[in-house]
């Protein structure tokens, strides 16, 4: 099972990018533990200075901007 958190203070932009990772993990059948961050200083610990951000299982892999569709099914695959 993959950990993946969102990394963002709420915008709607972050909210955008946790609902398609959960679609598309529920697309694939896959089980997935997501979690949204808001914490600044918890984001800040992880070197994202743009939001949203991703992590999984403790790697960034993305920041700034919705991901596209193409990167969250790379990332799940």
């Amino acid at each position: 099972m993959k950990n993946i958190k969102v990394l963002g203070t709420g915008c709607a932009n972050c909210k955008t990018t946790l609902k398609l990772i959960e679609e598309a993990a529920r697309a694939k059948g896959l089980e997935i533990e997501l979690e949204k961050v808001e914490d600044l200083p918890r984001i800040m610990s992880y070197g994202v200075m743009s939001t949203p951000g991703v992590v999984i299982d403790g790697k960034v892999v993305h920041a700034g901007g919705i991901p596209s569709p193409e990167a969250i099914d790379s990332w799940l695959s």
